[in-house]
């Protein structure tokens, strides 16, 4: 399996909407625990888990030339 960054810089939406949802969701999860703990890390993963989520599209994904969203 090779990973392909010219595809990664193609903004496609390769996040599905059950996914979409679960990011959002751990992402906004994330960000309110690292709040009163001052985890910087635990901080950035909420971050981009909340930005692929509402973006529907994923860099590493892309990359990698997967694709969650259903056929319709």
């Amino acid at each position: 399996m090779s990973f392909d960054f010219k595809r990664m810089l193609k903004f496609e939406i390769n996040v599905g909407t059950k996914e979409k949802k679960m990011r959002l969701y751990a992402g906004a999860a994330a960000l309110l625990v690292s709040l009163p703990l001052a985890s910087v890390p635990l901080l950035l993963i909420g971050l981009i888990l909340v930005a692929t989520g509402y973006s529907a599209w994923c860099p590493v994904y892309s990359g990698l030339e997967k694709s969650t969203v259903e056929d319709s």
